[in-house]
């Protein structure tokens, strides 16, 4: 019994110890077939009497399915999320479409934090430690006809990396919206 609470001991030290490591298991996308991609949001208010023909217009491409609302306020916001098994031409479609009737595109919702058949547009529903700001050139990348699924992915991920500090009371903290991240204000040796 006395061996157990020892060992049981040195083992909880030592776990405290060890830094935090994260790994992201590689799950395979479904395809469109059996699992269409969902584009939700809102679009700006301005075009309240044209929302079902925009609908229309989000869902041309095929294998998608909406919910888009209105925005109460004017215009909606330019925040938009891709999930990591929406194909690039679809997100490429929804966010030049985007553009049109929203905001724009203003800000990027990393994609571990969105459902992987999904695409958020003028979405309100994420904080700011959640998302990257993105210029209109980093988006004319993303709009590139010429990248393939796995590039236009790559491309996301890198434009909407979170930021490591993110302004908190008026203070720079550390963002705890990444994985690993201890919110250790201490400086390391």
């Amino acid at each position: 019994m006395f061996v157990n609470v020892i060992f049981y001991m040195v083992l909880g030290t030592f776990s405290f110890a060890l830094e935090p490591m994260v790994t992201q298991a590689e799950t395979k996308c479904p395809s469109l077939e059996t699992k269409k991609i969902k584009v939700e949001g809102y679009i700006s208010k301005k075009f309240k009497k044209d929302r079902k023909k925009i609908a229309k217009e989000f869902i041309k491409m095929g294998d998608t399915r909406t919910a888009l609302r209105v925005f109460p306020m004017g215009k909606a916001s330019d925040v938009v999320a891709v999930g990591r098994c929406v194909p690039a031409y679809i997100a490429r479609h929804v966010l030049s479409t985007a553009i049109k009737y929203t905001g724009g595109v203003g800000s990027l919702v990393v994609q571990d934090f969105v459902y992987g058949h999904w695409i958020g547009i003028g979405t309100t529903m994420f904080d700011e430690p959640s998302q990257r700001k993105v210029t209109t050139e980093q988006v004319s990348q993303l709009l590139k006809p010429d990248l393939d699924d796995k590039n236009f992915h790559l491309l996301y991920r890198k434009f909407s990396k979170q930021n490591e500090l993110v302004p908190l009371f008026g203070l720079k903290l550390p963002n705890s919206k990444i994985p690993g991240n201890t919110n250790n204000t201490l400086i390391k040796p």
